[in-house]
């Protein structure tokens, strides 16, 4: 480019710096133009790690990459790791600010530096081109660049704020597994409804699976065409020289369970969980059939059937969430028909929400965790809205918490305090209910908090910057589970025989009518009714 040079960087072009094009650049422009693969293949250089500077030769499935990106809107690729899916895209990336005027991208990554990495290879491609495929260079930082067509691309860490404010022509969600889910959550919230509502805006999502969360929540629903992402995976016998040698090698130095999920695409649970890795694996979650302000409904009640409601309390300060899960507790395995999740609802308001779904579910039992701020939801539930299914719960000496029918030995509370035992016996209980298939767990943010509740100085809780509300929803109900009377309220026969018997007493408070003679007839002194009952009259 000689004098013509941006900053001094002879590989970069100036604004404002005019090309006499040849026929035979001019027929390479329009074809490249047309035909992203062509340009990639043709024109884009990159770093091998044994080989240097190299022309980006596309395999196979990188190829399927690019052609699913520019053929949809919303692509979604779950992919190992190091296999250039990161490079495939921003390729695509750098056609497409090339041959097309004012487009803004943005890459984000879970991390920062990630990001600026990413862009840092879409920048080396770019200084590489030859002159006559480069636009002028206007801004070329770590962070961000914009060329002469108006085109620019930035790169941050994913979070909501990230691109606050921006319109964007393309999203690249990068290793978004391994974004924490709040903010993942945060992020889809607030840039989904700006980047969906243009006509030719695109999302693409890539990543390595971890674990059961948003991610893979997002590619099973794209499997399952239950959202508009178009699937992708790449397996690691995809990348050419990668055969069982490499892979017995790669084992030997990483361990099975990390080669499961970084190479052979797995999405197992995190180490050391409560539910072993493989449980979680096969636990299938299930699509709400309603859903209604944090409140997810899987099953509708069924009549004579048994219910219970375990009750989490927050403060409602947006931290932790408030959550309860309505457990189908009729027969075995136990069944999760709904859930309710919500982080800004405050203690006063809570009760209203679990009276009115515990009474739509056949009056459900109710056990709610009375620690801290539980204390208060429970004595509103008792003293001011009259919910009367509330599960009482008996402090007896060294026995500790039991839940019977009220009437033993000992202090009676409105509800479950967690101590360190009733953790215990919760979380052993839990373990087996769950990996024995005797409770079933249909919601996804159940299970999601499961694959993330690990242990932690001999107890289990939730790991780093997850959540396990939901959890000790469940782990309060497998407590109930162990306690002897649980076994009582949940006997079907015994259940019938119960309700007999109180209307049976019923029918005896109740006298019976009499029948008075007025002397208007001749009836009898006495007559027997259809079932055998002998009646007198009484004269007047």
């Amino acid at each position: 480019m000689g004098d013509n040079a941006y900053l001094g960087n002879p590989l970069l072009k100036p604004a404002g710096v005019p090309h006499d094009y040849t026929e035979e650049e001019l027929s390479e422009y329009i074809k490249c133009s047309k035909k992203p693969q062509y340009f990639i293949e043709n024109y884009i250089k990159v770093i091998h790690v044994d080989e240097g500077l190299i022309p980006f030769k596309l395999y196979k499935f990188q190829k399927e990459m690019v052609k699913t990106i520019h053929d949809n809107r919303f692509s979604i690729f779950c992919t190992p790791r190091q296999v250039g899916k990161s490079t495939t895209v921003v390729a695509y990336f750098l056609w497409y600010i090339l041959f097309n005027e004012s487009v803004n991208i943005a890459i984000l990554a879970n991390k920062g530096s990630l990001a600026r990495d990413i862009l840092g290879r879409l920048q080396l491609a770019y200084e590489n081109l030859p002159d006559f495929l480069q636009q002028g260079v206007l801004i070329w930082n770590k962070g961000n660049l914009e060329i002469e067509n108006g085109s620019k691309v930035v790169a941050a860490s994913t979070s909501s704020s990230a691109i606050r404010g921006g319109s964007y022509n393309m999203i690249l969600l990068d290793e978004f597994a391994f974004v924490p889910p709040n903010i993942a959550d945060e992020f889809m919230s607030s840039v989904y409804p700006t980047i969906s509502s243009g006509t030719s805006t695109k999302i693409v999502v890539v990543s390595t699976p971890n674990g059961l969360n948003h991610f893979y929540k997002m590619w099973e629903d794209a499997k399952e065409k239950r959202n508009n992402y178009v699937p992708l995976s790449v397996h690691w016998t995809d990348v050419p020289g990668r055969d069982n040698l490499w892979k017995t090698e790669t084992i030997r130095n990483i361990g099975k369970e990390r080669w499961a999920q970084e190479f052979e695409g797995e999405f197992v649970g995190g180490l050391n969980t409560l539910i072993s890795g493989s449980t979680l694996k096969n636990m299938v979650f299930k699509n709400p059939a309603e859903k209604n302000k944090g409140l997810d409904i899987y099953e509708p009640p069924k009549e004579d059937h048994l219910y219970m409601i375990t009750v989490d309390v927050s403060l409602g300060e947006d931290l932790d969430y408030s959550a309860f899960s309505v457990i189908d507790a009729t027969d075995v395995p136990y069944r999760q028909v709904a859930k309710y999740r919500n982080a800004s609802i405050t203690p006063l308001i809570y009760p209203n929400v679990i009276a009115s779904v515990a009474e739509k579910y056949n009056q459900a039992y109710v056990l709610v965790e009375i620690n801290g701020i539980g204390k208060q939801v429970s004595d509103i539930l008792h003293n001011e809205v009259e919910y009367e299914n509330l599960v009482m719960i008996s402090t007896r000496g060294r026995a500790g918490q039991v839940f019977d029918s009220g009437f033993g030995k000992g202090t009676t509370d409105l509800g479950l305090t967690m101590s360190k035992k009733v953790k215990q016996i919760g979380c052993s209980m839990l373990k087996s209910l769950i990996e024995e298939n005797k409770l079933i767990v249909n919601d996804f943010d159940t299970i999601s908090e499961l694959c993330s509740f690990v242990a932690k100085a001999g107890s289990y809780e939730a790991d780093v910057g997850c959540h396990d509300d939901l959890v000790m929803s469940l782990l309060l109900f497998a407590w109930l589970t162990s306690q002897p009377h649980f076994k009582d309220i949940t006997d079907l026969d015994l259940r019938k025989q119960l309700l007999e018997e109180k209307m049976r007493l019923l029918e005896d408070d109740i006298l019976p009518f009499g029948f008075v003679d007025a002397g208007m007839n001749g009836s009898d002194e006495s007559f027997v009714d259809a079932d055998g009952q002998v009646w007198f009259t009484v004269p007047t």
